[in-house]
């Protein structure tokens, strides 16, 4: 919902800072895996409840993300980058909740599991769209410069940063708010799923 207004925003600083790394001769597909390693540390941060370094690594890991999108437009995109980009974000996001059910199996694993299937369902539906979006030559109107057809929704990018920031401020409320946040990914998964075939049924 927020990602086309993020990306908007975002654009310009994204795109200063980028430049300093082409100058460094960084490429994109070493930024998505400088950000993946840096976000993996979260795991073991959040297992050990030190919420402030686990937001600090989460925080890296989506300018990473935002960053590899913007060194690749200004020196070259390809498909194999914007394959390995969205396979290890969602590795990523769904570490997230693994390491709050590490931190407190007893309190958390039940709603971190169901939050992993509600990103399951996002994440099918979201990737699934796209192959058939390419196939039937579905334009990509709202979000022009992205790799592969993507397919908005209530619940983006932009609102699970959010939500992941709000869990490691407020880490004992993670069963509340990763079943409200269940909740909204699958009405998000069902939106997608009923547009999409509507679409697909007619195109």
């Amino acid at each position: 919902m927020l990602d086309s207004f993020a990306n908007r925003l975002l654009e310009k600083p994204l795109r200063w800072m980028a430049k300093g790394f082409v100058q460094l001769g960084i490429r994109p597909d070493q930024m998505t895996l400088a950000g993946f390693i840096i976000g993996m540390f979260a795991i073991p941060s959040l297992a050990t409840e030190n919420y402030t370094l686990a937001l600090l690594l989460i925080a890296l890991n989506r300018l990473a993300d935002g960053m590899d999108g913007a060194i690749a437009r200004l020196t070259s995109t390809s498909d194999a980058g914007g394959f390995l980009d969205i396979s290890l974000d969602f590795i990523f996001y769904s570490s997230v909740p693994l390491g709050f059910i590490l931190a407190d199996p007893l309190q958390n694993a039940a709603a971190g599991g169901v939050l992993m299937l509600s990103f399951v369902g996002t994440g099918v539906s979201f990737l699934t769209f796209a192959i058939f979006a390419e196939k039937n030559k579905i334009k990509n109107v709202s979000f022009p410069n992205k790799s592969f057809h993507y397919i908005g929704g209530l619940m983006e990018g932009s609102e699970t940063q959010i939500f992941f920031i709000v869990l490691c401020v407020f880490p004992h409320w993670f069963p509340l708010l990763a079943y409200f946040f269940t909740f909204l990914c699958m009405v998000t998964a069902s939106s997608r799923i009923y547009s999409s075939y509507k679409l697909l049924k007619i195109s």
